[in-house]
């Protein structure tokens, strides 16, 4: 009869637990990863030629620009970071294939460590680089916007706000046919996600103008607090 009674409490005490998952998911964790994105946004257009880290729509239809009045200096640096961006979604690709079994450090923090690295460097590159420096932006960019997908369950971008927008619009409209309060959440959180954007796009501006090239390592330091905090496992919902 003990035996009985103590496993029945294991049981329910099992039962009870909620799983663990991890805080990349969590609007937390995710807002300095957007403001991140921001900052490096008006980091490359304000200090290093106007060129987009992120926006490579944008990088295209100047590149397209230059190409039909026959500029390939502007060509070039408007090519440069669409290529680096390409290349960082491949290797983000590669990295979560190649360690997304690990358990002592999670492949996405392997990506975060990457990026402090990568945008560290760029702080001390002069204005005489801009296009390698650019190349590196982009790169990294690219590897965060492949690696963070998702925010409260809800698919998302961040380091661009068009498909967030989108997304937003599309759920808000839904809400006003269903009156379903989780799709009003749903739209919020993105609109949430496009407002620290912004916001850290306003900080990369000021933030530019007033330590120029080294500006980036701000990045750095909220890359730095995302990467601490997913050594934080949250209590999940089971589906």
């Amino acid at each position: 009869m003990q035996k009985n009674e103590e496993r029945r409490v294991c049981e329910m005490s099992s039962l009870s637990q909620k799983p663990r998952g991890q805080m990349s998911d969590s609007f937390l964790m995710a807002a300095f990863i957007i403001m991140s994105g921001g900052l490096q946004d008006a980091y490359t257009y304000c200090c290093r030629d106007k060129v987009f880290a992120n926006a490579q729509t944008g990088n295209i239809v100047l590149m397209s620009t230059h190409l039909f009045a026959g500029d390939w200096s502007g060509v070039s640096r408007y090519l440069v970071p669409v290529l680096s961006f390409m290349a960082g979604i491949f290797v983000a690709e590669c990295v979560h294939r190649r360690y997304k079994r690990m358990e002592k450090v999670h492949w996405r923090q392997i990506i975060i460590l990457a990026e402090i690295v990568l945008l560290f460097v760029v702080g001390f590159l002069p204005q005489e680089v801009n296009t390698f420096a650019n190349a590196l932006v982009s790169f990294v960019c690219a590897m965060q916007v492949q690696t963070f997908r998702k925010v409260r369950g809800h698919a998302y971008a961040s380091t661009m706000c068009i498909g967030n927008m989108r997304s937003g619009t599309d759920a808000l409209c839904a809400y006003f046919h269903t009156h379903d309060k989780k799709i009003l959440q749903k739209s919020m959180t993105y609109f949430a996600v496009i407002g620290v954007f912004a916001l850290g796009a306003g900080c990369g501006s000021v933030l530019t103008a007033r330590y120029a090239e080294k500006g980036i390592w701000v990045s750095c330091i909220l890359l730095t607090i995302s990467f601490l905090m997913m050594f934080v496992r949250e209590d999940v919902e089971k589906a």
